[in-house]
């Protein structure tokens, strides 16, 4: 006997087969990260008045003094329009200052200032994601970071630009090659 005719306007039914339903597992995954990462962030802002992204790039103006802004757009893997205008709220705050140098005047140079580094001593600790994936075995995270960075290729792909796979980092490749 024939099933009987769906209605054009019904719903596909979801394929069960194995790798639909670990696409399926793999998104729900990433949503509780997703939550884990938003509590954090909101977190990060009652006690500090900076967002969790303002706070990383007060972290990595601390750990690389002086950084140039494409430099640091890198180091965030933002555009750099979007580090830019992160910068202007963190410099109406006064917590970092943009300096001009160089012989010609048009390179310019990031600094925390006293009161970013303030911000950076009563900051939370990095955070949930950052505390699970440090308990992870290497392989595991090894595993994760491959497979993340296969994911945003795909997506740098299909999404017309609008998706950039992070910077490569030296530090990153030197391990890799171990």
């Amino acid at each position: 006997m024939d099933p009987a005719p769906q209605a054009p306007d019904a719903p596909a039914a979801i394929p069960a087969d194995a790798h639909s339903l670990r696409v399926l597992a793999v998104e729900q995954q990433l949503r509780i990260v997703y939550r884990a990462m938003q509590a954090y962030s909101r977190g990060v802002e009652r006690q500090c008045g900076v967002s969790a992204a303002q706070l990383w790039a007060l972290r990595e103006l601390a750990r690389q003094p002086g950084l140039r802004v494409s430099q640091l757009s890198q180091a965030l893997s933002l555009h750099q329009s979007t580090t830019s205008n992160l910068l202007d709220k963190l410099e109406k705050k006064a917590l970092v200052a943009r300096r001009r140098g160089g012989p010609d005047q048009r390179t310019v140079r990031v600094e925390l200032t006293d009161a970013g580094r303030q911000i950076l001593g009563r900051a939370p600790r990095q955070g949930t994601l950052n505390d699970a994936l440090r308990r992870l075995p290497e392989a595991v995270v090894a595993e994760l970071e491959h497979g993340l960075r296969a994911m945003v290729a795909v997506m740098a792909d299909a999404g017309g630009g609008l998706f950039q796979p992070a910077a490569r980092d030296s530090r990153i490749d030197s391990i890799r090659e171990e």
